[in-house]
């Protein structure tokens, strides 16, 4: 893998607590590729590793750098850096209107009203999404929630993008947009699912168990030893 100044992301000799128990040991790994996933078993650690991505969460031992900053340092800058797609849109969407809701993140980074209402606008149109405006950003149907969140992440134009499962609750016809929009964006992705069909065109999955990381490889390969191993 890439050792550059630049990769996505680098944890050496990292471990995670949470409530006095341990979530993730031994994890050393860096990435620089365009497409990851990250696969595993409920309660294998993956959510918490992503986590760890953009500063939600710190390692309790260890070393965390994300695109260079040392998570424990950089936290604001990280978060400006890396957007973060939960699975319950519920758990993001905050204001309730739709336009009120993506223009949020944008209010702390000093940019004039006529041109952060520009950007929402903008990333509205983007995803034929424009009509949904002046919704009520709580009365959308679950695949709308999904796409305004993954919006207002996008509308800050993060370099990385972290995904946790944000396909699990939607129909198939949403979870066929999501997947066709997560194919054309530009910035990186880091995705975890179980949906191991969606990951098949991925540069590299990540396959967690028990804390730890026990595969590394292609899709084609890890998707290959997680069936195996959890059969």
């Amino acid at each position: 893998m890439d050792t550059g100044s630049d990769l996505l992301f680098d944890f050496k000799n990292v471990a995670l607590d949470r409530h006095d128990k341990r979530i993730l040991s031994d994890i050393n790994i860096t990435a620089n590729e365009r497409r990851i996933a990250i696969i595993g078993a409920n309660g294998s650690g993956k959510s918490s590793f992503v986590r760890m991505l953009n500063g939600l969460l710190l390692p309790t031992e260890g070393q965390v750098k994300i695109l260079g900053l040392d998570v424990q340092a950089s936290v604001k800058e990280i978060r400006r850096q890396v957007g973060f797609v939960f699975q319950n849109p519920d758990n993001q969407i905050v204001y309730p209107i739709v336009s009120e809701d993506i223009e949020l993140g944008l209010k702390g980074l000093n940019i004039p009203k006529a041109e952060r209402r520009l950007m929402v606008d903008e990333v509205l149109k983007r995803f034929d999404l424009l009509d949904l405006k002046s919704r009520s950003s709580h009365a959308l149907s679950g695949g709308e929630k999904q796409m305004i969140a993954l919006s207002s992440v996008l509308v800050m134009e993060p370099k990385i993008i972290v995904m946790d499962e944000p396909t699990t609750l939607l129909d198939l016809r949403n979870k066929n947009c999501v997947t066709s929009i997560i194919e054309t964006l530009a910035q990186s992705i880091v995705l975890v699912t179980h949906d191991l069909d969606l990951i098949s065109k991925f540069d590299r999955v990540i396959v967690f168990d028990d804390g730890k990381i026990v595969a590394d490889d292609t899709p084609k390969q890890a998707v290959a030893w997680y069936k195996k191993h959890m059969s």
